[in-house]
């Protein structure tokens, strides 16, 4: 019975560290993948989930999209792609499920002025007091992709 049951926590323990999901982002130790500076605030930090259960851990949103550009020609080899957001400081979610406002009066860690939103309706009042342009996941990339 104690062999089973050892043999049973073994194997859960080997699942669950090889499990696809986020591993947490240890602001103040982690390095960027892309620019290589410390991941700081909490409100920016950004993670790519490979298929092989990976996480690459950036500063900025800037920079994951940079990476992905840069790095990843078949994005099949990614599990998932998180971002924290400035309504939510230090929790990662899906990319896709953002709204970014990028604005002039709104400075972002890597000088993009990108700033991620969980909440649309915060988004827009960010907006609203801030100016600049409301974006989804999409709208944004192909904007980086030509300002670079």
């Amino acid at each position: 019975m104690v062999a089973t049951w050892l043999v049973a926590w073994v194997f859960s323990l080997v699942f669950f560290q090889c499990a696809p999901g986020p591993k947490p982002i240890d602001y103040g130790q982690d390095k960027c993948e892309f620019c290589r500076m410390s991941i700081v605030d909490q409100r920016y930090g950004c993670e790519l989930v490979t298929a092989k259960s990976k996480a690459l851990k950036f500063d900025a949103t800037e920079c994951m999209i940079n990476y992905l550009d840069d790095n990843v020609n078949d994005e099949s080899g990614i599990r998932l792609i998180l971002t924290n957001t400035l309504d939510d400081p230090g929790k990662l979610v899906e990319v896709q499920n953002c709204i970014y406002l990028k604005s002039k009066n709104m400075p972002s860690p890597m000088g993009a002025f990108i700033n991620p939103f969980l909440n649309y309706a915060q988004a827009k009042n960010a907006q609203d007091q801030n100016t600049g342009a409301l974006y989804d996941w999409e709208a944004l990339r192909a904007e980086l992709a030509g300002s670079r």
